[in-house]
């Protein structure tokens, strides 16, 4: 390699070798490609990799000087294999439009001109008039040579007209690639027919290569970006639906409230209008305060603040101390009031203490709500003394606490666990990630 025309025809060639083999290993492990095209484009690198192979052969011409009859085999072989993909072309083209080869009208001019293409590379053996190789090994065109290149300079023209005249068939995307392969071997050929321009002619194939390489990638970059819409999508629907499920199994709690809580607790009204006006008054503002959350918690399809939940909480609470004042002994550690929670998470669950926790014969219970900042979010924890919890499918508290739970992962990526006590009676530990604050 004596000039830097040398080197840059050895790195073109180099560069659409290595495009071939990337071409035949995404085009054997893509799995967007379809069969017939995974076929097609596996057959158009293997022409691509013979016709550079070949081309790196005849380079090595400056270094050895094998016998004229191996030249003109090597110069035949390359004709045939860089000439092959102007037909395959067409074949592709009529593939994505959607018409049939043996109704093409232009599939079969390309392979009447394509099989004039391979009679004159024959006869090129034969007549030097086409071209000639002189003992020393150096190429000279004969004055006949451009009609060996005219019927390829013919098939790349009809195939550009067959492009224009397609695009309303073609997605956008394809019509593009179609250009790109086409335009750039189409001028090639044209100067090719007045003055050599093989090292444009490579240039021209791994354009042409590139964008048959584009059209594997391309297809396979937007089948994953379908199959991921479609996954997000169903995701989303999952999503959207188990919420609905936990919403509407809210509203039925809300609905079904205990009807003996309603009486007990319009009884007591009753009773302390005339012993206590003024505690009366006190337990119908708390017994209004807990109605007005719970049917506010029906419109609410997002996390609340904490302290919202919480002013919830001692309302119920304090309707139930009317009730049980010597049963009922309620702490509060709530230092930590500053994030988000699903509506309707503190209050069932302290009413799940309050309904399955009390036992007149074990004396009173004991409820501690308790919450604190965590490295990762936030903690509130409901301890009591009571009986302690073993759920089951169908029992009632599992149930209620199972939809928190589950409205707690949907909402906010929360969770919920339930875990005895040491001392006997149960505890509920909600976390709250802060990304949900």
């Amino acid at each position: 390699m004596n000039s830097w025309i040398d080197h840059f025809y050895f790195f073109i060639i180099g560069a659409a070798l290595l495009l071939s083999v990337l071409g035949l290993w995404l085009t054997a492990i893509l799995p967007a490609v379809d069969r017939w095209s995974r076929r097609f484009f596996r057959n158009y690198f293997i022409v691509l990799f013979a016709a550079c192979l070949l081309g790196l052969i005849e380079m090595f011409y400056l270094f050895y000087s094998p016998p004229q009859a191996v030249v003109y085999l090597v110069i035949l072989l390359e004709s045939l294999f860089y000439s092959l993909p102007l037909p395959m072309l067409t074949v592709y083209l009529l593939h994505c439009s959607g018409e049939s080869m043996r109704e093409s009208k232009l599939f079969y001019a390309v392979i009447g001109l394509y099989a004039a293409c391979l009679v004159l590379f024959a006869g090129s053996l034969f007549f030097d008039d086409f071209y000639s190789i002189t003992p020393d090994l150096q190429y000279y065109r004969g004055p006949l040579y451009p009609i060996i290149a005219l019927p390829m300079n013919i098939i790349m023209l009809l195939n550009l007209a067959g492009v224009l005249r397609r695009r309303n068939r073609l997605s956008h995307k394809t019509f593009v690639s179609f250009l790109v392969a086409i335009l750039p071997i189409t001028v090639t050929l044209l100067i090719h027919l007045f003055v050599d321009a093989f090292a444009l002619l490579d240039i021209s194939i791994v354009l042409s290569g590139l964008a048959m390489f584009s059209l594997v990638v391309s297809d396979q970059i937007e089948l994953d970006m379908r199959r991921q819409r479609e996954l997000l999508q169903q995701q989303y629907e999952i999503t959207r639906q188990q919420l609905e499920i936990a919403n509407q199994r809210v509203d039925i709690m809300v609905l079904q409230m205990r009807p003996h809580f309603i009486y007990n607790t319009m009884t007591s009204i009753y009773c302390l209008c005339t012993q206590d006006p003024e505690k009366a008054q006190q337990v119908v503002r708390d017994f209004t305060d807990y109605l007005r959350k719970n049917f506010t918690a029906i419109a609410s399809d997002a996390p609340i603040p904490f302290t919202s939940e919480l002013e919830h909480t001692r309302a119920y609470l304090a309707v139930e101390q009317v009730q049980y004042a010597k049963s009922l002994f309620v702490e509060y550690d709530t230092p930590h009031t500053f994030f988000r929670v699903p509506p309707l998470t503190l209050q069932p669950i302290v009413e799940n203490a309050v309904k399955h926790g009390r036992d007149p014969y074990a004396g009173p219970l004991r409820i501690s709500i308790q919450t604190r900042k965590t490295a990762s979010g936030s903690e509130i924890t409901v301890s009591d003394n009571g009986p302690g919890f073993h759920p089951a499918d169908d029992d009632e508290p599992h149930i209620a606490l199972n939809n928190i739970r589950q409205r707690l992962e949907i909402m906010c990526g929360g969770s919920l666990a339930i875990t005895p006590g040491d001392g006997g009676g149960t505890v509920v530990t909600v976390t709250i990630p802060d990304r949900a604050g």
